[in-house]
């Protein structure tokens, strides 16, 4: 497989991800990340919360090799340590962690304690979205695991679409997979999941802010749970 390596101006990749996003939209998520292996090459990766490795997994059929970016946020579960560890042992991908400017305590010491209660906006943006802006500088794509089914905000994510804040074309190739698809791939494959979601919890983040779901809430119900927040700001 032979990636085209030509420059694009912002304008070019804007045109093409909307493009893609017309023309791919009811491709696999197999033909979606295939073409995005031989679109942007060494120039693409894929983001993984560790929640499951589904598209890490899909993104190294596709590409054996390709780079997986986990943000390691200082408060995540155990449980979600061990899953990236397992994905980096067993998974034909090349596993990046990136990690905030400050630790923990460092930002303790600046902000006060528990910034993540008192304003987790801030928190947010310190510990996750300013560091995958920076580890994300190299990539021309990159792709997420969002579902058009895990809440309303992410009803309409194209499976190809540009991410104007970071200026990159942003691929979601499961993002009309259904709750029930994920875990026919999971069971087909044996691809490694989070043992949090086997515990109540239907989304998995940083542990102070992620409780268990009660039965009919949507996925993203325990994510910040009594606050207005609903996305930490890689999504929007």
């Amino acid at each position: 497989m032979t990636a085209v390596q030509e420059e694009r101006t912002t304008e070019e990749l804007k045109a093409l991800a909307e493009r893609a996003g017309r023309d791919l939209e009811d491709a696999s998520a197999l033909e979606i990340l295939r073409w995005a292996a031989e679109t942007f090459g060494r120039r693409f990766c894929v983001t993984s919360s560790m929640e499951d490795a589904v598209v890490a997994h899909l993104a190294s059929r596709a590409m054996p090799g390709v780079d997986v970016v986990f943000l390691d946020t200082g408060y995540h579960f155990p449980e979600t340590i061990g899953t990236r560890d397992a994905v980096e042992g067993v998974m034909d991908v090349n596993l990046i962690t990136l990690t905030p400017r400050q630790s923990v305590a460092e930002q303790d010491a600046e902000y006060g304690p528990k910034l993540h209660d008192r304003d987790p906006d801030l928190c947010c943006k310190l510990r996750k979205v300013r560091p995958l802006e920076e580890g994300l500088k190299g990539y021309t794509a990159w792709a997420t695991g969002l579902r058009r089914d895990e809440s309303p905000t992410r009803a309409n994510t194209p499976v190809v679409g540009w991410d104007e804040k970071r200026r990159k074309v942003k691929i979601s190739p499961i993002a009309a997979w259904s709750q029930e698809d994920v875990q026919a791939y999971v069971d087909e494959h044996g691809v490694l999941t989070n043992p949090l979601l086997m515990d109540g919890y239907a989304s998995v983040g940083c542990a102070p802010c992620t409780r268990r779901v009660l039965e009919g809430e949507d996925a993203r119900a325990g994510r910040w749970a009594g606050r207005a927040k609903t996305e930490c700001g890689l999504h929007g």
